[in-house]
């Protein structure tokens, strides 16, 4: 933690303890002892430069199962308990018409605007100044993600951001907000701590901000769980469910609970004192964390790269578009590769053997090799076609890292294999190439980053695909 950040975060660990915020499991909220800190007993904040970032880390030995944070539903930010100000409910009944992510983040921006005056102050103050979900992209870095797809995902999440803007501002101005409060910019920041911070509540869609409890740093859930040195598939991890507690859901990462009125968390595995204690919010490939959350994961299980092939469409149109994916390792998804099994299956024989190709049932070495070579073809049209090579985005990849983590010059972007993508971030951000990096262009820098770090990821699926496809028609030819 930064030498300015380290005094606020004492004052909101000790404001979190006097509302009775804590991470021992034997305190209930009505029976807390006035403690200087919430944490302590299992958690405690830590700096984890290359995972994440500001974070906790276990301070014993944690095992799978166990509560380690409980924050009383008095804690949570919500609508419900912003709107307990008279004026500020009045105004937002005017308006019933917005969604609950508006009010959300019209309450926000009230309380911020409130300064010391709010209840929430000492939260408020340490959340970040700036965010890089898709809504904050620029056109320079929308472009750069390259992949057609992904600039329409950015593109829209930026008109639909202007959008709730603009239909919120009404309210903001008869809350009498200053005018810092209703800008687009001031809207950008308070929609991005709703998207990336906010956690399920059963009572409002909009869900809450919650103090302390959205410290976890980000894990991607996958079908296994590791207990120990062990893995756990399938079946078993539904009977280890049973033995671990049988009342409560013991394998989420946690949820709000009624007979203790507190949002309560769970450690999802064993923790050895020191490790991050990570928290999973749900299954994301890297475009939707992109996009909700403002960042990668450089390994997840989540990830997909999805294709446009030349599938018949009475073939492809029986599976959700969602489904017809490449996952990380490069295998088809099940739903791909049953479209197209069947798809290179002559259309007399296509009735008969529909049934088998859609259970997912390998029809033959002939048809295998052409659902291979077809997919092989598409991913190659698609490398192809993209403006940089897995080679390049690596080279630049690195360099952007260079000046963004270690302050290298500038000029050594230059340097990199695209002169006229480097001569975009120069215009984009209105510097000269002799200038100084300016903070706009810093924030641009590392979007730049994310949206080259992203593009990567999408090449490297399809290439896996490649070697993939390849290796199943050797292994049947």
């Amino acid at each position: 933690m930064s030498s300015i950040e380290g005094p606020k975060m004492e004052a909101l660990l000790c404001w979190a303890a006097q509302i009775g915020i804590s991470d021992d499991p034997s305190q209930s909220p009505s029976t807390s002892i006035p403690s200087p800190s919430c944490l302590g007993h299992s958690l405690v904040v830590s700096n984890f430069s290359n995972a994440g970032g500001r974070g906790f880390a276990a301070c014993r030995d944690l095992r799978m199962g166990e509560l380690i944070l409980r924050v009383p539903r008095t804690a949570l930010l919500t609508k419900q308990s912003v709107l307990r100000d008279e004026w500020l409910a009045s105004c937002m009944k005017k308006r019933p018409h917005l969604s609950s992510s508006q009010k959300l983040t019209i309450c926000l921006l009230a309380e911020v605007a409130k300064g010391r005056d709010s209840r929430w102050y000492p939260y408020l103050v340490l959340l970040p100044s700036s965010y890089n979900t898709l809504p904050n992209f620029h056109e320079f870095e929308i472009h750069a993600l390259q992949v057609e797809d992904a600039i329409w995902v950015s593109e829209k999440a930026v008109v639909r951001a202007r959008s709730d803007w603009k239909e919120s501002l009404v309210v903001m101005q008869e809350m009498k907000l200053k005018l810092k409060f209703l800008s687009f910019r001031s809207w950008l920041w308070a929609s991005a701590t709703i998207s990336s911070r906010t956690l399920y509540i059963p009572w409002d869609d909009a869900g809450c901000l919650c103090p302390v409890g959205d410290l976890f740093n980000y894990a991607a859930p996958d079908d296994k769980l590791c207990i120990g040195d062990s893995y756990f598939e399938g079946n078993e991890v539904k009977e280890l469910a049973q033995l671990v507690d049988s009342s409560t859901r013991r394998l989420t990462d946690g949820g709000y609970e009624e007979n203790s009125a507190s949002y309560c968390f769970y450690a999802m595995r064993n923790y050895k004192i020191g490790e991050q204690v990570l928290l999973s919010y749900g299954t994301y490939s890297n475009l939707d964390l992109l996009e909700h959350y403002g960042f990668l994961l450089s390994s997840n299980p989540n990830d997909k790269a999805f294709l446009h092939l030349d599938i018949d469409s009475n073939i492809s149109d029986a599976w959700s578009k969602d489904l017809l994916y490449i996952q990380p390792d490069g295998k088809p998804s099940f739903a791909l590769l049953c479209s197209l099994r069947l798809d290179s299956t002559p259309r007399n024989l296509r009735r008969a053997l529909g049934h088998r190709a859609f259970a997912g049932f390998f029809l033959s070495n002939e048809n295998e090799a052409l659902a291979m070579t077809k997919l092989v073809n598409h991913c190659c049209v698609v490398l192809d076609e993209l403006p940089t090579k897995i080679e390049d985005d690596a080279s630049l990849l690195s360099i952007i890292n260079e000046v963004v983590d270690f302050g290298a010059c500038f000029d050594r972007l230059e340097s990199a294999f695209s002169h006229e993508e480097f001569a975009g971030f120069i215009e984009a951000n209105g510097l000269q190439r002799e200038s100084l990096l300016t903070a706009k262009a810093l924030r641009s820098l590392e979007r730049w980053r994310l949206a080259v770090h992203w593009r990567l990821f999408y090449k490297t699926i399809l290439s896996n695909c490649l070697s993939y496809c390849r290796k199943v028609m050797s292994e049947i030819s």
